[in-house]
């Protein structure tokens, strides 16, 4: 229970966390010429294309983990 309220607290501190919302300069530069309402749109929609590879990194790494874990263990 402790190490699940601390996966989910590193998780909602890293969602909030400014760096979270960091663009690169050229789609800083894009942002800023469209204005506020399409720039935070511009903004969720690089962190949704961003999220998938991370996420399917960090399930493949898991998985690998596992793996390794089991084979170790057999040992």
């Amino acid at each position: 229970m402790k190490r699940l309220f601390f996966i989910v607290l590193f998780f909602i501190a890293g969602i909030f966390s400014p760096e979270v919302f960091a663009q690169c300069s050229i789609c800083t530069k894009t942002a800023q010429q469209l204005g506020d309402g399409p720039a935070s749109g511009l903004n969720t929609g690089i962190l949704y294309l961003g999220f998938v590879p991370i996420l399917v990194v960090g399930y493949v790494s898991f998985r690998w983990w596992k793996n390794e874990k089991h084979r170790n263990h057999n040992i």
